[in-house]
Formats: C-alpha cells, sequence, structure tokens
C-alpha cells in the first residue's frame, strides 16, 4: 500500500470511529459485493461491513464456507467500489489460536479494511462455542494486534450464544464485559430477541457502543434502538437475502407460471446503469 493509500485508509478510519463516538446511532449495512456497495453507498450510508453468509450465498457457497483469502479479495473489492470505510466480517478469525486470529486482522487491514469483527463461535457442531477463558485470550490477542497499526482500527467482539443454541443472556453479557475489558471497541450479540435483552446488553457494556443485528428477529426501528442507547445497528445477511429472494421468486414465477410480472418491480435498466458507471 502506498503512502496515497495508507492516508486515505487513515482517513476512513477517523470517519469510522467518530461515527461511534458520536451521541446518535448509525446504521452500517452490509454489502456483500463491490455492487451493493456502490447501491449502498449512492444512498448516503456513511460506513459499510461485509457479510460472511452473503457473500458465501453469491459464490454458490454455505456461510462458514469460505476461506480467509476469498474474504479478503471481497474487502478488496468493497474497499474500491466506494469512498467509505468498510469493516470487515472475519467469523471466527480463521483459526482457533489466538495469535492465529489476530493475524486475520491485520491480513483485513492490509486489504484496506478499517475496523473488522471476531466471533466466539467455533464453527464446530459439538462444540459451537470457545470456552470463556480462551474466548477473552482471542480478543486480548486481537486487540494487541490491532493496536500496532498507525491508524484505529476499530475491533467489534462478537458473543455468538444466541445463534448457536445457547440464549442465555446471562453469560452473553459476562463475556461482552469481559470483551471490552480486553479492549474491545464494539460489543456485538447477534440474535437478541427483544428490547429487554438489547437494554441489558447496552446497558452492561456502557459506554462501549453496541451494535445490533436488525435481520428478521427484532421488530424495531431506528429511532427505538437509538432510545435504548444503541449505537450501531448492522443488517447481516438479510439485505443479501432480500436480494436472492426476489431473485428467487422471479425465476420462480417465469417456471411455474410462464410470465413476467416481477418485471414491474424491477430496477429500471438506465438507473442501475449509472450506477455502476465510474
Amino acid at each position: 500500500m502506498d503512502a496515497s493509500a495508507r492516508n486515505e485508509q487513515a482517513r476512513k478510519a477517523l470517519a469510522f470511529k467518530a461515527l461511534h463516538e458520536q451521541s446518535g446511532i448509525f446504521v452500517i449495512p452490509n454489502p456483500w459485493d463491490a455492487g451493493s456497495a456502490k447501491m449502498l453507498a449512492s444512498l448516503g450510508y456513511q460506513a459499510l461491513a461485509t457479510t460472511s453468509a452473503g457473500y458465501a450465498f453469491s459464490q454458490g457457497k454455505a456461510d462458514g464456507a469460505l476461506s480467509l483469502d476469498e474474504t479478503l479479495a471481497n474487502v478488496r473489492a468493497i474497499v474500491a467500489a466506494t469512498d467509505l470505510p468498510v469493516a470487515v466480517d472475519l467469523e471466527n478469525g480463521f483459526a482457533d489460536d489466538p495469535a492465529e486470529c489476530a493475524k486475520s486482522l491485520l491480513r483485513a487491514a492490509e486489504a484496506g479494511a478499517v475496523g473488522g469483527s471476531i466471533e466466539d463461535a467455533t464453527g464446530r457442531a459439538d462444540a459451537p462455542i470457545y470456552c470463556f477463558e480462551h474466548a477473552v485470550a482471542r480478543i486480548e490477542a486481537a486487540v494487541a494486534s490491532v493496536r500496532t497499526l498507525a491508524f484505529p482500527f476499530l475491533l467489534t467482539a462478537r458473543a455468538e450464544n444466541y445463534l448457536h443454541g445457547n440464549p442465555d443472556i446471562n453469560d452473553t453479557i459476562r463475556r461482552l464485559q469481559a470483551f471490552a475489558e480486553a479492549g474491545a471497541d464494539v460489543l456485538y450479540a447477534p440474535g437478541l430477541r427483544n428490547t429487554e435483552e438489547v437494554l441489558a446488553v447496552v446497558q452492561a457494556v456502557a459506554p462501549k457502543p453496541v451494535n445490533v443485528l436488525m435481520s428478521g428477529g427484532l421488530q424495531l426501528t431506528v429511532q427505538q434502538l437509538r432510545d435504548m442507547g444503541v449505537r450501531r445497528v448492522s443488517t447481516g445477511s438479510a439485505l443479501a437475502l432480500a436480494a436472492f429472494g426476489e431473485f428467487f421468486r422471479a425465476a420462480e414465477e417465469i417456471q411455474q407460471s410462464g410470465t413476467f410480472g416481477f418485471t414491474s418491480q424491477s430496477m429500471p435498466y438506465a438507473k442501475a446503469n449509472q450506477l455502476f458507471k465510474g
């Protein structure tokens, strides 16, 4: 990365950090490729975050089947597509070992990201969540790693209980508090089910910013989340699934009824072409 690119990355990092320090709330939508990133940027969003599931589906793979190299190639494409700060979904860091997990964050920074998330999920069905001590050690190593960078790389620590059959709010909060103590910049527990659980997490880790996933489970507005003290809202795979859902329904209509009614709701060619110019 040349000096100009490093300066641009530092600018984005400072802008991303400022979004988390403001008193309000912001939405960080999750594009799955460069095209969806350009579309989101055109709507005025201030930052983007990748989605492991969305990108995997676009590559004909299941969530969790991508390699670190594939993930970072997508990061580079999204970074190049817009001038917005980009954070990366690094799943479990593509490694169990704390030091190897930390290296993945440095590689994400090399790819142009200014933030990234690490899960405490193992990816193994027999033991889906790392034990508490190991999960904390991974965040400690990640924090130490990103603090060596020349810009403020924001580390998001994720507690994955709710996505893996263990909706234990007490253990989730215990983990998030430990991650915050270890130096994580943002705390995130995807899959929270109601207002009470969101409030409990926000209050437990205050004043650290909390990210809430709005991907179908919760039925809350941005304003409601703001009133609860949530600082950041992400969409996970929801936008990708919305796009794939419309595509599938359109193809299904043709196959089953021989009609093309879906075209009345399609984005006009000229609008799409204009979005992707330049």
